[in-house]
């Protein structure tokens, strides 16, 4: 589980950003936790400030981010 303030990185789109809150969302008739993420940087549109909500398996810490890349 991320804490508020910490930089994220979104394996499926790129994204890198700041946690900002969590939400929910219903995936197969079942409540499923999601976190939300002001981004900093948007690989698509390079833009800022847009908030992105998805399920927390989507998302890896920065730090964790910048392990994979370097191997």
């Amino acid at each position: 589980m991320f804490n508020i303030g910490d930089y994220v990185f979104n394996q499926k789109t790129g994204n890198l950003g700041k946690v900002i809150g969590y939400g929910h969302q219903i995936v197969d008739n079942a409540y499923m936790s999601t976190v939300k993420v002001l981004v900093d940087y948007a690989i698509s549109s390079r833009k800022r400030g847009i908030v992105e909500e998805d399920l927390f398996a989507v998302w890896i810490s920065w730090e964790e981010a910048q392990k994979v890349r370097s191997k």
